[in-house]
C-alpha cells in the first residue's frame, strides 16, 4: 500500500493532459490519519503540479482519511460508496472533483 505522499508525488507523471484540456483549477486535499496532511493540485495549460500545504482559493476541497484516499487511487475503494457513506467531504465544484478522476492513468 502506498502513502498519500507517494500518490501525490506520482500524480504529475500519471497526468493525461488531453483529458484535462481547457481546465484551469486548483484542487485542495485535506487528509486525516497517520499519513495525512494537506496538498493542493494545480492543473493549468496542460500541466499538473502538486504542492504540500494549503491553496488560498481552490475550486474544490476534498477531505477524507488517508487510507481511504490511497484505496481510492489504487482502485480498491468505490468513490461513490465512500461519498455516500460520508467518508469523503467535497466543498466547492463537485463536477470538477468528479472529472478529476479521468485526468490520470491508473496505477
Amino acid at each position: 500500500m502506498s502513502t498519500p505522499q507517494e500518490v501525490f508525488n506520482a500524480m504529475p507523471e500519471r497526468f493525461l493532459p488531453e483529458r484535462a484540456r481547457g481546465v484551469n483549477a486548483v484542487i485542495q486535499f485535506k487528509l486525516s490519519g497517520e499519513n495525512g496532511g494537506e496538498w493542493y493540485l494545480t492543473v493549468a495549460d496542460g500541466q499538473c503540479t502538486v504542492e504540500p500545504g494549503v491553496s488560498e482559493k481552490p475550486r474544490v476541497t476534498i477531505a477524507m482519511a488517508d487510507a481511504d484516499y490511497v484505496a481510492l487511487i489504487e482502485g480498491t475503494a468505490n468513490p461513490m460508496q465512500l461519498f455516500m457513506a460520508g467518508k469523503v467531504k467535497i466543498d466547492g465544484d463537485l463536477m470538477l472533483a468528479q472529472a478529476m478522476t479521468n485526468w490520470f492513468a491508473q496505477p
